[in-house]
């Protein structure tokens, strides 16, 4: 069984790695001043966000299309038709059913859907756990279990600077959104896990309180000291990371997995100064291959 996933889980792991693992991914696109690029092909998120700065214009994306999937899922059914498609949150993108629709034109695969009700990091742990578990040869059922798991416990929160992307994107309510603009308040959003849509934490005054606030919130979840696999990315802030990663050290027992850009279709709804965090506790992950 091989997996196939989208750009926007964000997952940990090298294309050698991706490659031994069997894991595939299908590009998410964003439009700028009218260029489309597909993410990881045609750009890396270093030259996107240069030329945001570089442009009076706000970026669009687009999920994959269902023949995207739908030639991904042919293409991996010649070899093997048993496929587990797993993907970011169908309250935030229509990657998901995308995915769904793509898998009707290719009745001679076999496609399990996961939707993972998050996003980024946090969505890229459940890819690589289905990864590792079914090359250790666990059970198609035994695998979904796990993700349930991990998807229970994980928890993903972020914060930014400015809102114009986020209004811009139709993430959050443009009402919210302008009256925090003119307050010019840093919101602390995280995502709810019934549906998969962002719902706000709080909100502050500066950024570095905002930063301080995710780590707080985290502290309600969890008692100080605890064991948590952490992992901090942004879209292109590595200093206000550096920030929140080191707040988050002094507070818990981390187990780190690498800082880094988030992906640049996220970054295009939340703007260059989004920084963010996925955690859960560590037994979480026990009994991952």
């Amino acid at each position: 069984m091989q997996i196939v996933t989208d750009s926007g889980t964000d997952v940990c792991l090298s294309p050698e790695q991706m490659a031994a693992l069997g894991v595939h991914i299908v590009p998410l696109v964003v439009t700028l001043e009218g260029k489309s690029y597909r993410e990881g092909v045609d750009i890396e998120p270093g030259e996107f966000y240069r030329l945001l700065a570089e442009s009076d214009s706000l970026p669009v994306t687009s999920q994959p299309s269902a023949g995207d999937f739908a030639e991904t899922y042919r293409r991996l059914a010649a070899t093997d038709p048993d496929i587990l498609s797993i993907h970011m949150t169908s309250g935030l993108s229509g990657t998901f059913n995308s995915a769904q629709a793509g898998a009707q034109l290719v009745p001679e695969a076999n496609v399990t859907h996961v939707d993972t009700k998050t996003l980024s990091a946090a969505a890229g742990w459940q890819v690589e756990a289905a990864a590792r578990a079914l090359n250790a040869g666990w059970s198609l059922e035994e695998v979904l279990a796990l993700l349930d798991r991990i998807g229970a416990a994980s928890e993903s929160m972020y914060t930014l600077k400015e809102l114009k992307y986020l209004i811009h994107g139709g993430r959050i309510s443009h009402m919210k959104g302008l009256i925090a603009s003119v307050l010019n308040l840093k919101p602390l959003i995280g995502v709810e896990k019934e549906n998969g849509t962002y719902v706000q934490q709080g909100q502050v005054r500066t950024f570095q309180g905002a930063v301080k606030g995710l780590v707080d919130v985290m502290a309600r979840q969890h008692a100080p000291g605890s064991a948590l696999r952490v992992q901090v990315l942004h879209a292109y802030n590595p200093e206000g990371a550096s920030m929140l990663r080191e707040q988050i050290d002094q507070r818990f027992d981390c187990t780190w997995l690498p800082v880094g850009p988030m992906s640049l279709v996220l970054g295009a709804h939340t703007g260059p100064s989004m920084v963010g965090v996925a955690y859960a506790p560590l037994t979480a992950f026990a009994d991952v291959p």
